[in-house]
């Protein structure tokens, strides 16, 4: 079938194989070419339902199907709002028709369904998925802005109950392998492969031939309860704790729309319920915030993936052995998910046993999963049995790629590069996980500065997606290449960036936490600076995160950085929030790490209140800025400071800058990322410069915008 996604055929069993192939594409899309599928292939099922004994779905791809039209959906706007309804309900019709053809259907799941591709898989009566390394199976969509608008919603609440399907699988957005999504029963079997998984699905199709959805068979009662029932009508309220957990006030639509057509929808009849649902979604798709978070977790990020920051010319590169030194929390973490990609690691640290301890990291991880029913105990021993420890540099022998990450000392740095640089192989890269030093600063130490690079990874390092690539002076190419092709390889989102003191990340985040200090040094209340925090989207308040790096740490950065800038020549220029922070440590407060911070710590670390004796200090409460003073410094401070770090090179790219801000510092989701936050801002550029210059008026020069923004502003352009 020309154009069509869907390619129809039907054996001497009388069963039809739907086989899902997008031509034009290496996965499968809800796009205009599955559309020509579906209306080409459920009119013709229609047409020979009695001469067919049931369905197969099937997809041609490494997975079953991607999810929803990206390219459609972000192009949605207010005007076409009449136009995209009709779109979405025409195909949803199609998906129906499809569940109600009075013959069994299964979906055969090889790979992962995500989004709308669980969407499609959830039309079948029955859902078969092989158990293959790294699938995923969940409705992500809240996530990007969206919700789960192909009858995912309508169709999870039937299936697993209002408030189970809200809390467990829409509102958080998780992604579960196959047998957590067997344990939740988004899915109905797990098997070892395609042959099992079609033998099984033509026997499901023999013993069901009349096989119904739940919510179409008579007598049908929502799981947990009628909605309307008193017990469930009171249960409600808790959603809408559920959902202010969640957002914390963050200015995100997505979450609250799909509360409203859950909870709308669980009241009615299900194709009634589905109309809502597409209005709800289509009340999202013209939304800027949709479009910001689309942009940056969909184009960006396929930006960066596709290797537009990798130099060209390399073969690609596969790392056999990666040597970690120093087994501390970070280093522990990057063993964890070397060998989790199929990697043999040799850890090492000063003394074996304190290089087992960290190889407990991940025993401890394993072992969640084997419990957890994610992983079988078989897999997780040879995970750990890719894991050497060691205490000798001389097991080095034959490691291909090396990450340091020992303490933030450049001299201890070189030290451990200057012991194994002999005795790896000739080409390994030798990079350092050092999140502030200066690259071409540590490559000093070592006889090979071309095979020298900064791999820098985030805390936890198992669930933090992002990896922070930074060139050195004398970096090369292909080293570059290399750990570009790493960062892959681990299933991480490698940005690069070139050299200088605290790279892209910690420069940016540095900003942040300045502003939230300095506020405090002025006399606002510490919690309503937490408070802004959370309600601008921050996934932690500044202070709480100060206090998890320990005041000590940025003291440290900052007298450094000084030091360093002084002997340039160049000026220190004070910010306000450095005397605020030298004071708390001449108080003794460093951080949870010492159960004294900002915040005071029961013996086990938990927070229990801000400390009293920063309020007495500095008078909290005397100062009351608007909220949105509070959180604009913060937001402003970041987006300066990354305007500053691509005006002088150290960022190349803006993909890079709005991912590497969301996914590896916490800059909130719904502005698109730190650069996407100034051109989306109220009034475009020129709304941004009005708004830095009204900051720098009322809270100091470091908001003055710099003539590179004034002058894109004036030309009207944005950051792409």
């Amino acid at each position: 079938m020309s154009g069509s996604a869907i390619t129809y055929a039907r054996d001497a069993e009388r069963v039809v194989t739907l086989l899902l192939d997008d031509p034009s594409s290496s996965v499968n899309t809800m796009n205009d070419a599955f559309m020509t599928g579906l209306e080409e292939s459920v009119p013709r099922l229609e047409a020979e339902r009695n001469e067919i004994a049931g369905v197969l779905l099937m997809s041609a791809k490494k997975t079953f199907f991607a999810g929803g039209d990206l390219n459609r959906l972000s192009a949605g706007s207010a005007d076409k709002a009449a136009e995209e309804t009709a779109y979405i309900n025409r195909m949803k019709g199609l998906m129906r028709r499809l569940e109600r053809l009075g013959k069994p259907v299964v979906a055969i799941l090889n790979g992962t369904a995500l989004g709308g591709g669980l969407e499609v898989a959830l039309c079948a009566h029955h859902r078969i998925a092989t158990d293959t390394p790294g699938s995923r199976f969940g409705l992500p969509e809240v996530s990007l802005g969206l919700l789960p608008g192909g009858g995912g919603i309508t169709r999870t609440v039937r299936m697993l109950g209002l408030h189970k399907a809200l809390s467990d699988v829409i509102l958080p957005a998780r992604e579960f392998s196959p047998r957590a999504a067997l344990a939740l029963e988004l899915i109905d079997e797990v098997v070892e492969d395609a042959g099992q998984a079609e033998a099984k699905a033509r026997a499901w199709i023999a013993e069901h031939p009349e096989a119904v959805q739940p919510w179409d068979a008579k007598g049908f009662e929502l799981p947990g309860g009628d909605v309307q029932s008193p017990g469930i009508s009171a249960s409600l309220p808790a959603l809408a704790g559920l959902l202010r957990k969640q957002t914390k006030g963050t200015p995100m639509p997505a979450p609250r729309a799909a509360l409203a057509a859950a909870v709308e929808g669980a009241r009615l009849d299900f194709d009634t319920a589905s109309l809502v649902e597409t209005r709800y979604l289509v009340s999202l798709i013209t939304s800027q915030i949709t479009k910001n978070m689309i942009k940056a977790s969909f184009f960006d990020l396929r930006r960066i993936t596709s290797g537009a920051s990798r130099p060209e010319g390399f073969e690609r590169f596969t790392a056999r052995k990666v040597g970690v030194v120093g087994a501390g929390m970070m280093g522990a973490g990057i063993a964890y998910v070397s060998a989790k990609a199929d990697i043999d690691v040799v850890l090492k640290d000063v003394t074996t046993v304190a290089a087992e301890k960290g190889k407990d990291y991940a025993r401890g991880l394993e072992a969640k999963a084997v419990t957890a029913g994610g992983k079988s105990q078989e897999r997780a021993d040879a995970l750990l049995g890719r894991i050497a420890t060691t205490s000798e540099a001389a097991d080095f022998t034959g490691v291909d790629f090396v990450i340091e990450a020992v303490f933030e000392s450049a001299p201890l740095k070189q030290q451990v590069f200057q012991q194994i640089q002999d005795i790896v192989e000739h080409d390994a890269v030798l990079g350092s996980n050092t999140s502030t030093l200066p690259i071409t600063l540590l490559a000093k130490g070592v006889a090979r500065e071309r095979d020298f690079i900064g791999i820098h990874f985030f805390s936890p390092v198992d669930k933090m997606p992002l990896v922070e690539i930074v060139r050195g002076e004398h970096t090369s190419d292909e080293t570059l290449a290399k750990v570009f092709d790493y960062v892959l390889q681990i299933g991480k989102i490698p940005i690069v960036v070139n050299d200088s003191r605290g790279f892209f990340t910690s420069r940016v985040i540095g900003c942040f936490i300045a502003e939230a200090v300095a506020a405090v040094g002025e006399g606002v209340e510490p919690a309503s600076v937490e408070q802004a925090a959370l309600q601008a989207g921050y996934p932690a308040g500044a202070l709480q995160l100060l206090d998890e790096l320990t005041l000590s740490l940025t003291q440290r950065i900052r007298i450094e950085t000084r030091t360093a800038e002084e002997a340039e020549g160049r000026t220190w220029v004070a910010h306000p929030s450095e005397d605020v922070v030298d004071w708390m440590l001449e108080q003794g407060r460093i951080g949870r790490r010492e159960r004294a911070g900002w915040y005071d710590y029961d013996d086990s670390g938990k927070r229990l209140g801000i400390w009293p004796g920063v309020r007495d200090r500095y008078g909290s409460g005397r100062c009351v800025p608007p909220l949105r003073d509070l959180q604009e410094r913060m937001l402003f401070a970041e987006s300066l400071e990354a305007i500053d770090c691509l005006d002088s090179g150290v960022l190349t790219s803006v993909a890079d800058a709005n991912v590497g801000s969301i996914q590896g510092i916490g800059f909130p989701a719904w502005t698109g990322g730190v650069l996407q936050y100034v051109n989306q801002y109220e009034g475009g550029l020129p709304g941004f410069v009005a708004r830095a210059r009204e900051l720098a008026s009322a809270y100091g020069a470091r908001f003055i915008p710099p003539s590179s923004l004034v002058e894109r502003a004036e030309r009207g352009e944005i950051y792409e």
